[in-house]
């Protein structure tokens, strides 16, 4: 009796020494439970017949680029597929209350739902593993780092809009098969911004959904799209590049005001386009290259740089005028320049012949030139000593011939001065059309942004 209780006694510390049984084992009794026959090549339905309904959920957490030379958008998003597997179903109350598990997307069914927009796919986490309920739900939660196609409209550039699209779809399975469903309204997709990184250079709209079939190839096919509605920020590229534009032509405006008798307006005006060309030259980068349409602010930029042409060229051509009296003008014109080349074989031929006549003459008339030209100085002689002027005469003779320089004098400096005054009214005139064309075209500039801009 004693060696029996000792054994009882001995067996029951035993028992207490042994420890629990975990829970983990459930898990794994449960996992090996479901995949022991599972092929994740089938469809996951009891009835072949019945589609299996994929669920499709989007965040757009950022706009990473947008480049209008390759016509794409690189985005970062949250994806969520969410379907039933039938084959993924158990009692939790046989696995230790186990309502949910993980398992590795490769052993189970995955759908092939892919987006028709992908061009590549960015570096993204990879997560191998997906959630299944006692239910037989599934849920793929991925982020994406995405590169999709997209037709950029960079024409109101820098207060441009662009319209993304992301359409998913199954590769292979008709509606009969896979068919496709919003996972939450479309409303609420649409709103949805509390996830998107609102600091950066673009600003989200609005995400509007939509869901279709598509009939090809004698089946049809269910599709999603997501459009992601986004607006550019512009106050950089106004500060950075219509301010400075401005301002310089502003500058040019305020070069009329200078003297026209002086080439301080002339040398000004150049050193204001070479300033522009070298700014124009460094901000190359920042413009968006497409082979469409010029954006507007590439013919803004062209249009500034022909205007301060123009204005170059309309001092040149006024200055031109106020001196084209003097010597070294006139030999600087092109008309000069022309005769000088062309007309000075002909000119040396005349020459050379009006001077071998005169020769000729000159021999032939010699002897009777001479002596009438003697006789006519005697005369001329002798009337100068008998007919020399008095004093007075003399004086008043001085007085008239500076009166009469004088007034020479005066013509040809009031003709000068209506000269000057000429020249300033066809400078006047020419800022005023000046002015008259910049401010047309800034206002229709400026109108054709706030159309692009509002629309």
């Amino acid at each position: 009796m004693f060696l029996l209780w000792l054994t009882l006694v001995f067996s029951a510390h035993l028992a207490e020494c042994v420890p629990e049984k975990p829970k983990r084992s459930a898990l794994n009794q449960l996992t090996r439970t479901l995949l022991r026959k599972y092929d994740c090549g089938v469809r996951p339905v009891h009835n072949w017949t019945s589609p299996t309904t994929v669920y499709i959920d989007l965040i757009l957490q950022s706009v990473l680029d947008v480049d209008g030379k390759t016509q794409s958008i690189t985005t970062s998003i949250w994806y969520r597929q969410i379907w039933r597997d039938e084959f993924l179903v158990w009692d939790p109350e046989e696995f230790d209350g186990i309502n949910e598990i993980s398992l590795s997307s490769d052993a189970i069914w995955v759908p092939d739902v892919i987006v028709s927009e992908f061009v590549e796919e960015g570096k993204s986490p990879p997560i191998p593993y997906i959630y299944v309920n006692s239910s037989g739900s599934v849920k793929n939660y991925r982020p994406i780092q995405a590169v999709l196609a997209c037709s950029l409209e960079m024409y109101a550039f820098p207060f441009d809009k662009q319209n993304c699209s992301l359409t998913f779809r199954s590769w292979l399975h008709s509606v009969k098969e896979i068919d496709l469903a919003l996972w939450r309204s479309a409303e609420a997709i649409a709103i949805d911004k509390r996830e998107f990184m609102n600091d950066g250079e673009w600003e989200l709209l609005s995400i509007p959904s939509q869901y279709w079939q598509i009939h090809q190839d004698g089946a049809d096919y269910a599709q999603i799209q997501f459009n992601l509605l986004i607006r550019r920020r512009p106050l950089l590229y106004v500060v950075g590049l219509l301010i400075p534009s401005i301002f310089l032509m502003l500058v040019d405006v305020v070069s009329f005001y200078l003297p026209l008798n002086s080439g301080t307006r002339i040398a000004f005006k150049i050193s204001i386009l070479l300033g522009y060309t070298v700014f124009r030259v460094n901000l190359t980068d920042e413009l968006p290259a497409t082979a469409l349409r010029t954006p507007l602010i590439g013919v803004f930029f062209v249009v500034c740089m022909a205007m301060l042409m123009l204005s170059l060229i309309k001092s040149i051509l006024v200055v031109k005028l106020l001196h084209h009296s003097e010597k070294e003008v006139k030999e600087m014109s092109l008309t000069a320049c022309l005769l000088d080349k062309y007309g000075s074989a002909a000119h040396g031929f005349t020459e050379s012949a009006f001077t071998s006549i005169k020769t000729l003459d000159h021999i032939n008339t010699s002897g009777d030139f001479d002596i009438e030209s003697s006789l006519e100085e005697d005369l001329l002689s002798l009337n100068g000593i008998q007919e020399r002027p008095s004093g007075l005469d003399w004086l008043l003779q001085e007085l008239v011939s500076l009166r009469v320089a004088f007034s020479q004098e005066d013509s040809e400096s009031s003709a000068q001065a209506e000269w000057l005054a000429l020249c300033l009214r066809l400078d006047c005139l020419l800022f005023r059309l000046y002015l008259f064309v910049l401010a047309l075209y800034t206002g229709t500039l400026l109108l054709l942004w706030a159309v692009w801009s509002f629309a």
